[in-house]
C-alpha cells in the first residue's frame, strides 16, 4: 500500500489572499505558494497546510444553524495554552466572536470570510483530555458545525 496522509485542508473565500493573510497572522504560517485564485500557508517547519481559493459565489455558514440555513460542512479547532490572551488576539486580527459558547473552555469565532473555528485550551478531565464538543444548547445534541 502506498504511503497516505492529509496534506492540505482548503478554504473557500470570496477572497482568498485576504483570509490567508488572516490565518497566517492567526498561526504564525508562513506562505508556501499563491496563485491569483488561491494561497497556500503552513507552518515553517513543515507539517499540514491550509489552503484557499477564491470562489465568488461563496455564501458563509450560519452557526448554529437552524432550518433553511447554509451548513457549515467543517470547522477548524485551533488549540492555544492561554485562552484569554489569544481570544483577544483572534479578536484584534480581525475574527468576530460567536453569539453562543457552548463550554467554559472553548472560544468560537467566525473568520473574516465567515468559516466558523474554535480556539481551545486543554484541560485535564478524570478521563483524559478534554476536546471541544460542540452543543447547541445545553444538552448534548450535537450542531452542525
Amino acid at each position: 500500500m502506498s504511503l497516505t496522509r492529509l496534506s492540505t485542508v482548503v478554504l473557500d473565500a470570496p477572497d482568498a489572499h485576504a483570509l490567508a493573510d488572516f490565518y497566517m497572522r492567526l498561526l504564525g504560517y508562513v506562505k508556501r505558494a499563491e496563485e491569483p485564485d488561491w494561497v497556500l500557508i503552513g507552518p515553517s517547519y513543515g507539517g499540514t497546510a491550509l489552503a484557499f481559493e477564491t470562489e465568488r459565489l461563496y455564501t458563509p455558514p450560519v452557526w448554529p444553524a437552524g432550518p433553511g440555513d447554509q451548513r457549515m460542512m467543517m470547522h477548524l479547532d485551533i488549540e492555544v495554552d492561554d485562552l484569554a490572551s489569544e481570544t483577544a488576539r483572534a479578536l484584534a486580527e480581525g475574527a468576530r466572536l460567536a453569539e453562543y459558547q457552548p463550554q467554559e473552555h472553548v472560544r468560537v469565532f467566525f473568520d473574516p470570510a465567515g468559516h466558523p473555528f474554535c480556539l481551545w485550551v486543554h484541560t485535564h478531565e478524570k478521563h483524559g483530555r478534554r476536546r471541544p464538543r460542540h452543543t447547541r444548547h445545553a444538552t448534548n445534541n450535537r450542531a452542525t458545525q
